[in-house]
């Protein structure tokens, strides 16, 4: 019997895609990436930056540090990028990290094992292990672990709320080892990625989805969040973020949400790069109460 109670349910297949796969719902996600490559390049070459350290030792368990000149005890901001849990790399995230380090943070930008070459399991198990190593070994770097923000574009988002869903205290590390938390553009619940043409890479089973599901997992950690969205995304990628606000409200949370107008799904991280704008101010730090 087909479950009814999902929001998803009486879409056709085409509404379908539309609605869950946002390459599909965005004409220029190759101008996106070109653009966000070059940013990156260009970052590369001006920040200082200690590349490829091995947080585990899956294949893609590695980690680029970029470090604030002259500075320690630093702020710490740990970044997972997006690609449905199967796609992209953090060496096309190097402008996330110069716009952190400007701004005073000391960058982290984490890879993760990709689908199909491992489940949804793995990916989010490396997840958690990036948090832990960032926690257990970024002083000597110059950051402060005490000051971790952990954030996340699309299935990175979906990542950042694996970490506030662990039990950190049954590794061995603080209860409240993220002190912040952007979570952007997020799908929280996989299950409806079963039903999009992206499915036959990322191999979701209903029990797998279950297991990752952060609408309904619910979280350890309470710390000031924001959840951000894209005001040109289709609504039932933006309703996840509602949805998800609403999950950690109901368990004591009291999360910020900003949805951007005319921002799509891939544009909506250009932002990162203006410290006017409102994502701007929340990444660098300026916009928490």
């Amino acid at each position: 019997m087909p479950d009814t109670s999902r929001l998803w349910h009486g879409l056709t297949a085409e509404e379908h895609e539309a609605q869950y796969n946002p390459r599909a719902a965005v004409a220029d996600f190759a101008e996106c990436q070109a653009r966000h490559q070059g940013w990156s390049a260009a970052a590369a070459a001006r920040l200082t930056a200690i590349r490829d350290v091995a947080y585990a030792e899956a294949p893609l368990c590695t980690l680029d540090i970029y470090q604030v000149p002259g500075r320690v005890n630093a702020p710490v901001h740990l970044f997972f990028h997006g690609g449905y849990w199967r796609a992209q790399d953090k060496a096309n995230f190097a402008f996330v990290a110069e716009a952190l380090v400007a701004s005073g943070s000391l960058a982290v930008i984490a890879n993760y094992p990709l689908c199909p070459a491992v489940t949804l399991d793995e990916v989010v198990a490396a997840a958690r292990d990036a948090v832990a190593w960032t926690h257990r070994h970024i002083a000597p770097y110059g950051g402060d672990p005490a000051r971790l923000t952990v954030s996340g574009h699309s299935a990175g988002a979906h990542l950042t709320a694996a970490t506030l869903a662990e039990d950190w205290p049954a590794r061995g590390l603080p209860a409240d080892i993220v002190a912040r938390a952007v979570l952007i553009s997020g799908i929280f619940d996989p299950a409806p990625a079963i039903g999009t043409s992206v499915n036959a890479e990322i191999r979701l089973t209903p029990d797998l989805a279950a297991r990752h599901d952060f609408e309904r997992i619910p979280p350890r950690i309470l710390c000031p969040c924001w959840i951000v969205a894209g005001g040109r995304e289709p609504w039932h990628w933006i309703d996840q973020s509602f949805r998800y606000a609403q999950h950690l409200r109901r368990h004591g949370g009291d999360p910020g949400v900003l949805v951007v107008p005319g921002r799509h799904h891939f544009d909506i991280l250009d932002l990162v790069r203006d410290e006017a704008s409102g994502l701007g101010r929340i990444m660098c730090g300026r916009a928490w109460a």
